[in-house]
C-alpha cells in the first residue's frame, strides 16, 4: 500500500465495459513526512475520496479484485481516506 493525496480527477467518456460507472482520480505518492515520491497514479476511487484527500492505495492484483467475483483491468485502486498519521522521527 500507499498513502497519498488526491490532485486531481480523470474522466473517460469512452472505456472498457466493466469500468463504465466508475471514478478515478489521480493520486500523488507521498513518503511517511508528506513529501511527494514517484510520479502521479490514476487509481480507481469507490469510496468517495475527493481532490486534497489524503488516501491509502493499493497497486497490482490486489486492485484488480476490488469489486467482488469480478476481475477488473485495472493498477490501482483507493482503499481509505486517511485521517491522521503519526510518524516517529528518528
Amino acid at each position: 500500500m500507499q498513502v497519498g493525496i488526491v490532485i486531481g480527477n480523470v474522466w473517460a467518456t469512452r472505456k472498457e465495459d466493466d469500468l463504465v460507472g466508475l471514478k478515478f482520480l489521480f493520486v500523488q505518492p507521498e513518503g511517511p513526512t508528506g513529501l511527494p515520491i514517484d510520479a502521479p497514479l490514476v487509481a480507481l476511487d469507490r469510496i468517495g475520496a475527493g481532490i486534497g484527500d489524503k488516501v491509502m492505495v493499493t497497486k497490482g492484483s490486489a486492485a484488480r479484485l476490488v469489486i467482488k467475483d469480478k476481475e477488473l483491468p485495472i493498477d490501482a485502486v483507493i482503499i481509505g481516506i486517511v485521517d491522521s498519521i503519526d510518524v516517529e522521527s528518528r
